[in-house]
């Protein structure tokens, strides 16, 4: 058995990608989960085949496919213009028709030929999904859809030239009775339209951040190696890369592989990858991972591992996982349509032939079948998720979150536990010294002043932090002379004529009496140990505020981080966290996540690293720190673009609030259709007056939705 991802195109709804499921499992030695979210197929296929068998099947099915890792198109900007169009011409095609007053003479035919475009260009998307399901046995939300604007559309122009219509001066009048020869309701074929365009254009937004979570993982890996041979050195992109390969890795440039280190030392800044605010010691027999980036030494390194089986790959591929198990509220329409819509479409051609046999009016029967089909026609069901994101994700824009949609939105309200990470959530990702450990007849002064002119010089996090502290102190520092980095120990450099050394505590030889849950540096001058100055990650001021809020909102808060024990102990006791879990690595946070959820919690993640995307994406609410990487942006449903970690609460509420928005929605939008369907198809309701209770249905989502603008407020 192989397993083989490949990229899907043409899907349209969640019901596509189940058929495309059904269709794939059905064939022997194929075993597939499809995934609409991330446009992709995970297949599991028998040594007989290959992932041309696959994809043969799946453009059996209608739609088309590549493997995994092929150049992903741009999006075109088409679907966004058919939107712009349809809601030009739709809002004077509604004014026109629903507003006596304002027909003026031939009216109606200016309303066709506006109404004409939006369902022949602008909605041809759905009339294209309509067709492709028909052409496989199979109907959807577009087929409704379709059928709905085309009757709409058909109807109407049928009573404009042959009905009666069509007469100059004619106004339309609204009645809920009678044949309808004389009704048009073209406004109800480019509403639906407009509205549904919208829908399809915000979740395709949706969609996108998804995929860029993967697009930003590649991008971080290394492009191209200096490879060592018998030759010399040569460049090679990172594909010809083979296990036991010695690559050279000069300053600042990122490791192409997983490896261990053959010769040089240096420090490498894993930010990226692990999370860890601190660089960390590479020298001989070292491991490092492949993206990280080479500190100030020359390294060459003996790769261990590359491709598909680096860190970052297996990362990438937890993320891709984590991604496709998950459902959400928006794709609930497409999983009724499998018997809301064929079940609409026997009723209007039952009231059609009941209508016929027992009144032998095809008008009257025409009427009411039409009626059938325009009523249950759903765009208030298209609206009901989208409209309540566009809404608070707009208000979440005002207060500085990013909701991304609907998708883990369904499992908000019952989070009640929050993994968070540390560095650069819990803390601000910058070191500063937070204490010191200075001999009785030492000033304090003196040693940031001596700190500081050996560390003048760099750009090295501890270095930052030393002379942040001696700033802010109003210590003066003069660059030191001779300064030279002892790699691993630390830097050595005369001051006024004066040896001084500055590095880890064992190097200077103090190596008693110090109770550490930072990093130490401490200060030698003259070969006199002069103190220690202790450095960690500060705290966010908002960080115990935060903790507390989530524990009134009945979650309890769990910190999950690669760093060191002592640190970490130190962050949760200052924000006041009980549950720790130190020197953790991305599946364990990962895996975390899982168990947590397998023994029935519901999990929400904050994180900002490349190594919390997987957590944020498996859990049932991720939420990234702005500050953080693109790809914890990506894998989040809620980000926090501005202000400070106590918008993770405020994220929480707003999530649930637009949930429940959400379910109103739906409810309304189902119990409409369940009212409506036999009013009209007993006759009680004309085409127009059908279109105009549709319109209402959707103007009461739209209205709904709008009073999340005042939350907050």
């Amino acid at each position: 058995m192989s397993q083989v991802d490949l990229d899907v195109q043409g899907m349209t709804c969640a019901s596509c990608a189940s058929r495309i499921e059904r269709k794939l499992n059905k064939v022997d030695g194929i075993s597939a989960e499809v995934n609409y979210a991330t446009e992709s197929a995970t297949l599991t296929l028998a040594d007989s085949l290959t992932a041309e068998d696959a994809i043969s099947v799946i453009e059996s099915t209608g739609y088309s496919a590549a493997p995994a890792g092929s150049d992903r198109p741009p999006r075109s900007r088409l679907p966004f213009i058919r939107l712009i169009v349809a809601a030009s011409l739709a809002v004077p095609v509604m004014v026109l028709s629903m507003v006596p007053t304002l027909q003026f003479p031939a009216w109606q035919w200016i309303v066709f030929a506006m109404t004409l475009p939006v369902v022949a260009w602008c909605a041809f998307p759905f009339h294209k999904a309509a067709f492709v399901s028909a052409r496989h046995g199979a109907t959807t939300m577009d087929t409704l859809i379709s059928l709905g604007t085309l009757s709409a559309m058909l109807w109407s122009t049928w009573a404009l030239l042959f009905g009666g219509a069509g007469e100059i001066g004619m106004k339309m009048q609204m009645s809920l009775f009678g044949s309808g020869h004389h009704e048009l309701y073209f406004e109800v074929a480019a509403a639906v339209t407009a509205f549904l365009l919208l829908g399809r254009w915000i979740e395709s937004r949706a969609k996108d951040s998804q995929l860029d979570a993967l697009d930003a993982l590649a991008r971080l890996g290394a492009k191209e190696a200096t490879r060592l041979t018998a030759g010399g050195d040569e460049r090679v992109p990172v594909e010809l890369l083979e296990v036991d390969d010695v690559i050279r890795v000069v300053p600042g440039e990122k490791i192409a592989a997983d490896g261990v280190v053959a010769s040089g030392a240096s420090t490498i800044d894993a930010s990226l990858v692990t999370g860890e605010s601190m660089p960390l010691e590479a020298v001989v027999g070292s491991e490092v991972i492949g993206g990280t980036i080479n500190g100030d030494g020359m390294l060459t390194v003996r790769a261990t591992r590359v491709g598909s089986d680096t860190e970052l790959a297996q990362i990438a591929g937890m993320l891709r996982t984590a991604q496709s198990g998950k459902t959400g509220a928006q794709r609930l329409a497409d999983r009724i349509s499998s018997f809301f819509v064929p079940a609409v479409l026997v009723i209007s051609l039952l009231t059609l032939i009941g209508w016929v046999l027992f009144t032998g009016d095809w008008g009257s029967a025409l009427s009411a079948a039409v009626a059938t089909l325009i009523i249950a026609c759903p765009c208030a069901l298209g609206l009901a998720t989208p409209t309540a994101i566009l809404v608070g994700t707009t208000r979440g824009s005002e207060l500085g979150l990013l909701l991304r949609d609907a998708t883990v939105l369904e499992t908000a309200r019952r989070v009640d536990v929050a993994i968070l990470d540390k560095t650069g959530t819990l803390t601000a990702g910058r070191m500063r010294v937070v204490s010191w450990f200075v001999e009785d007849y030492v000033d304090r002064r003196d040693v940031l002043r001596i700190a500081g002119a050996l560390e003048s010089g760099s750009e090295h996090p501890i270095s930052r932090a030393i002379l942040d502290a001696a700033e802010q102190a109003g210590v003066p520092v003069v660059a030191g002379d001779d300064v030279k980095n002892v790699s691993g120990k630390g830097l050595t450099g005369m001051l006024d004529g004066h040896t001084v050394r500055v590095g880890k505590p064992d190097w200077i030889g103090v190596t008693d009496g110090l109770a550490a849950t930072g990093t130490l540096v401490a200060v030698e001058y003259d070969g006199a140990y002069l103190g220690t100055l202790m450095l960690d990650d500060q705290v966010r001021p908002e960080s115990k505020q935060t903790v507390e809020r989530l524990r009134g909102l009945g979650i309890e808060p769990i910190m999950i981080t690669g760093d060191h024990a002592g640190a970490a102990d130190r962050i949760a006791q200052a924000v006041g966290i009980i549950e720790v879990h130190a020197g953790a690595l991305p599946g364990d946070k990962l895996e975390h996540v899982r168990q947590l959820q397998a023994q029935g919690r519901r999990v929400a993640m904050i994180g900002d690293g490349v190594n919390d995307a997987a957590a944020l994406a498996a859990s049932d609410l991720g939420i990234a720190m702005g500050s953080g990487t693109d790809v914890a942006r990506a894998s989040a449903s809620i980000t926090l673009v501005s202000g400070g970690l106590e918008q993770a609460t405020t994220g929480i509420e707003l999530a649930r609030a637009t949930l429940r928005v959400i379910r109103q929605n739906l409810f309304w939008a189902f119990a409409y259709n369940t009212l409506a369907i036999p009013l009209a198809a007993f006759g009680l309701l004309s085409p127009l007056i059908a279109g105009l209770a549709m319109a209402l249905s959707s103007v009461m989502v739209v209205v709904n939705s709008l009073r999340l603008n005042r939350f907050g407020r």
